[in-house]
């Protein structure tokens, strides 16, 4: 199994100051919430990448700190009997699907297991019994969004170093190499998106090899071709949105025209000229070259349009789950009114409209707001308003008393939880129920416990939009207590 050169070369440094110990015949326990796997030898926890519960290890530590210790397998005398081999050539080196070697039905476990930790330790508050955890129908390209970087100087494995070769051209079109900004794997399949990503990407990738086209270099920001984002949709449709560092209209052209003619069943093709430092779009002009500045998503009979700036859930099979569990949670009768925070594009306030009185989404990017009034509109949904701006400043007790008192709060906050003023608004507010969708268990934990002065939680509903990763979504419901 191979590990990131980066931390070899840690490694390395650190022989040079000081001996690193070695812990032999260590038995694997568990999985840990960051997706790691758990040793325990005396009283030190070991963090481990790669590693499966039952597997029988010599440990390397590389980094110790006072209550834990990270380490690497050196030798392994044991293979857990649950392990299975990865199906990616890239498994160990590009960062992500870190879970490739243990079966999915173990993933669930300990996804639920995380769940329940967090809410338990963390939150501190009465449970009920935990639904069981939805797992994903898909758990190979079940991804609608990929970005892939160019590099010229591409991230070489350990095996490529051990072969001692010279590589004159470490041109790469990839993922970026967790921890090191400028260094990119070079790619050649990805088994997160549908084939179509793979058959475009290598295609622009030789044509770009072919024409001399210069591959960013992220250091010295120079070159021609940065980056590719692509997105597929339920409905087939396709977006390729091709991301140019320089401004060289005739390259730009030539490149747009093949992609074009080779790819025809691309719906929406796009590129941007972008010259700032980092790679964000938001704020870069989009130019169509070829088809809609959008593709369609359909989700039970609604259609949504997806820009090339949209946010929209990037496995288009479980957000329809997820977003049934929130509805179903919130009971809806056709008489409520009903906050959703966090709205993003408006895609749960949209989702329940057709069940409530009426739905308010509040989202503090304005370009999502306009999304979400596109795609009611889109859909003939006339009892939803979307408002843009930071929540803890919208979300007032004035706006409250303004546009009614809320009968349901479906909240789906970052990863980063609910501001502690948004909390202690939504207890003025005194929703009958709360449905709190969190894509990090343990900040929906510490919410929890905030609430808890006047909610009980009254249901908990894991549900796995990542599978092969220790990524987690959960939806709560809190009712009101009496």
């Amino acid at each position: 199994m191979s590990e990131f050169v980066f931390i070899q070369n840690l490694i390395v440094l650190a022989r040079k100051k000081k001996e690193l110990p070695v812990f032999e015949q260590v038995e694997i326990t568990d999985v840990a919430a960051e997706g790691k796997a758990i040793a325990r030898v005396n009283d030190l926890v070991v963090f481990v990448p790669y590693a499966a519960p039952g597997d029988i290890v010599d440990l390397q530590i590389y980094r110790k700190k006072h209550k834990y210790a990270e380490g690497r397998v050196i030798r392994t005398h044991q293979l857990s009997p649950i392990r299975v081999a990865p199906f990616c050539e890239h498994f160990g080196v590009c960062g992500g699907c870190k879970w490739q070697h243990i079966p999915y039905e173990y993933q669930l476990k300990y996804k639920q297991k995380q769940v329940f930790d967090n809410l338990s330790r963390i939150g501190k508050i009465p449970l009920p019994e935990f639904d069981t955890i939805k797992g994903s129908a898909q758990t190979e390209f079940y991804r609608n969004k990929l970005e892939f970087t160019f590099s010229n100087k591409s991230w070489l494995t350990t095996e490529q170093l051990a072969q001692a070769e010279t590589f004159d051209n470490r041109n790469a079109l990839g993922f970026h190499i967790p921890g090191m900004f400028d260094k990119v794997l070079d790619i050649n399949k990805c088994w997160l998106q549908q084939d179509i990503s793979n058959r475009i990407r290598l295609a622009i990738k030789q044509f770009a090899l072919d024409n001399d086209y210069p591959f960013f270099d992220l250091r010295e920001q120079t070159g021609l071709m940065r980056n590719i984002i692509v997105r597929t949709a339920s409905t087939g449709e396709i977006m390729l949105i091709v991301v140019f560092f320089e401004d060289d209209k005739e390259r730009i052209d030539r490149l747009m025209t093949f992609v074009a003619d080779s790819f025809p069943e691309i719906t929406s093709l796009l590129y941007i000229v972008n010259q700032k430092a980092n790679d964000t779009i938001t704020d870069q002009e989009v130019h169509v070259f070829r088809g809609r500045d959008y593709i369609l998503e359909s989700m039970e009979g609604l259609q949504f349009k997806i820009g090339p700036k949209s946010f929209y859930q990037t496995n288009s099979a479980q957000a329809y789950e997820l977003y049934k569990v929130a509805r179903d949670f919130a009971s809806l009768t056709g008489e409520e009114l009903v906050y959703d925070l966090y709205t993003g594009t408006g895609t749960i306030a949209n989702f329940v409209a057709r069940r409530a009185r009426r739905v308010i989404g509040i989202e503090y990017v304005p370009e999502a707001i306009e999304d979400a009034k596109v795609n009611a509109a889109y859909n003939n949904i006339d009892n939803t308003l979307f408002y843009a701006g930071d929540m803890k400043d919208i979300l007032t007790t004035e706006f409250i008393e303004e546009h009614g008192r809320p009968d349901v709060i479906i909240t789906d906050p970052p990863r980063a939880g609910m501001h502690d003023d948004v909390i202690q608004t939504i207890l003025f507010a005194a929703p009958r129920r709360i449905v709190y969708v969190s894509c990090n268990p343990a900040t929906q934990a510490r919410d929890l416990s905030l609430l808890d002065v006047a909610y009980r939680v009254a249901r908990v509903q894991p549900v796995d939009m990542f599978p092969h990763t220790h990524h987690v979504e959960n939806v709560v419901l809190l009712e009101r207590k009496l």
